[in-house]
């Protein structure tokens, strides 16, 4: 299948937040693949034997925009940069509820670089989500860029271009940001 022109994509999702439910459905034919991407991404982090695939998390994902109030859609990289952070969420949730039973709120810190290079347990993921929730109530931008760069695989001029900031400014911010959470993650 060839890449979606970003135009129809953009169209389909202006349809769509309109109330069209068949843009809905031209839509999803179109982004599936790249979505299908973010959900690997995602999943390739995780451990071996989740029981969440790559389908069951595209289509968690797509019910929560469906069940949600409807997002003002601005362009095809707004849609899978809330896509990858609504991904992000889903395996948090799952994380937590399946580790429910065995913490008792532990505080363990973990290097900043076992975080993010290979998220291969839950327990890390959701000790990298809580940072990522004490940076937001920091500095909401810094933690937008972390999670679109991080959880959504975006490039720095992506993250830019969804943010609506300088690629300069969006490099300060990783690495002011990368620096915060080594300093909370790191005993």
């Amino acid at each position: 299948m060839k890449t979606p022109s970003p135009d129809e994509v953009t169209r389909l999702l202006k349809a769509w937040s309109a109330g069209d439910e068949t843009a809905l459905e031209k839509l999803i034919p179109l982004v599936d693949v790249e979505l299908r991407k973010i959900a690997h991404s995602y999943l390739r982090r995780e451990r071996l034997d989740h029981d969440l695939d790559e389908t069951e998390l595209v289509d968690e994902a797509f019910l929560g925009f469906i069940a949600g109030s409807q997002i003002k859609w601005r362009g095809p990289k707004h849609f899978y940069a809330i896509a990858a952070h609504r991904m992000r969420e889903i395996l948090v949730d799952y994380a937590r509820r399946r580790n429910s039973f065995k913490r008792g709120g532990s505080s363990e810190h973990i290097p900043l670089d076992e975080v993010l290079i290979a998220i291969t347990q839950s327990e890390t993921l959701e000790l990298l989500d809580l940072a990522l929730h004490r940076l937001a109530e920091l500095d909401e931008r810094k933690s937008q860029v972390v999670k679109l760069r991080y959880f959504g695989g975006f490039t720095m001029e992506e993250i830019a271009e969804i943010l609506g900031f300088s690629v300069s400014t969006v490099e300060r911010e990783w690495r002011s940001a990368r620096a915060w959470l080594e300093q909370e993650l790191v005993p």
